[in-house]
């Protein structure tokens, strides 16, 4: 892209600059800033998976759990089979005191994809 072909505020290559740095703002623990960045990202392309995965994320990092919580059912929604959703909403539940809500969420997350981390957090030895 030349000097004079800027992407316009609105553009595509805006939105995917602007999830490139959300996804830097959150690695470098700026979760609010990366919410405000992927706020238009959203906002133009509603059905983006990814980037309300990362917004659920930064909404994690910056506690603010119930937003976390709604971003991480809508990814499921879309993808059942996402085990890193099941794991972040199984975080979320626990972090917000409901841990029969994170135990099921864990587990799903382990049945789908056996990581040690989400095994561990399953607990699938201990009667449910």
């Amino acid at each position: 892209m030349s000097e004079t072909t800027r992407p316009t505020p609105s553009s595509p290559e805006t939105h995917v600059i602007d999830f490139r740095a959300a996804e830097q703002l959150l690695a470098a623990r700026d979760p609010r800033g990366a919410v405000k960045l992927l706020d238009s990202v959203i906002a133009a392309h509603p059905e983006n998976t990814a980037a309300r995965l990362l917004r659920a994320r930064a909404f994690f990092a910056a506690a603010q759990l119930r937003p976390a919580e709604l971003e991480f059912e809508l990814v499921l929604e879309r993808e059942p089979d996402n085990a890193f959703a099941h794991f972040a909403l199984a975080r979320t539940h626990e972090r917000a005191g409901r841990p029969e809500q994170a135990r099921r969420h864990f587990r799903l997350a382990a049945a789908l994809d056996p990581q040690p981390e989400y095994l561990a957090a399953a607990r699938f030895e201990e009667q449910a």
